[in-house]
């Protein structure tokens, strides 16, 4: 039975996650529900195996994310912008890429998609931490570096639009 619980559990990563680093993602997403610091710990350690393994910072930010640890998110989120971008080959700062758009493609490789997902999940983090405005300037960058809407930037813009009028 436990086996079953086990695979209800699971989650599917990218398949090019290295297998130790899978076991321990899974691991971390099966203690998330009942033991919330030794998941934190498995999704850490998961990130120490393989520090270039990007679902690693994908997990990490959305358990905190979901787990309401807001700083500890965005701190995840930015760790990921910088890894993907180092992989990537292009300025970690999204700002300065924003300022180079033209001799990136973000479109080019998994890499450089995994760095808009993350600059969408930096945005919603922001806009959670009622960082309105620096919320708004992380999802104009990623309209200019997203054109196509890859990421799905577009829902995360709706919502702080929709903040933005409520405010006013």
């Amino acid at each position: 039975m436990a086996g079953v619980a086990f695979l209800e559990e699971r989650v599917l990563f990218s398949p090019d996650v290295p297998e130790a680093v899978n076991k321990l993602l899974q691991m971390a997403v099966a203690a998330s529900h009942a033991d919330k610091p030794l998941a934190e710990k498995y999704f850490q350690q998961a990130q120490q195996l393989d520090p270039a393994c990007l679902q690693t910072y994908f997990a990490l930010y959305k358990f905190y994310f979901y787990q309401g640890h807001l700083a500890e998110a965005e701190r995840e989120a930015l760790a990921a912008l910088a890894e993907s971008a180092r992989q990537g080959g292009f300025p970690a700062d999204y700002r300065q890429l924003a300022a180079e758009s033209e001799q990136w493609d973000m479109y080019a490789s998994d890499v450089c998609l995994f760095y808009l997902y993350s600059l969408k999940a930096l945005g919603f983090i922001r806009l959670r931490l009622q960082l309105e405005d620096e919320a708004r300037l992380v999802l104009a960058v990623l309209r200019q570096l997203d054109p196509l809407d890859r990421s799905g930037g577009s829902v995360i813009m709706h919502l702080a639009e929709a903040l933005a009028e409520d405010a006013a």
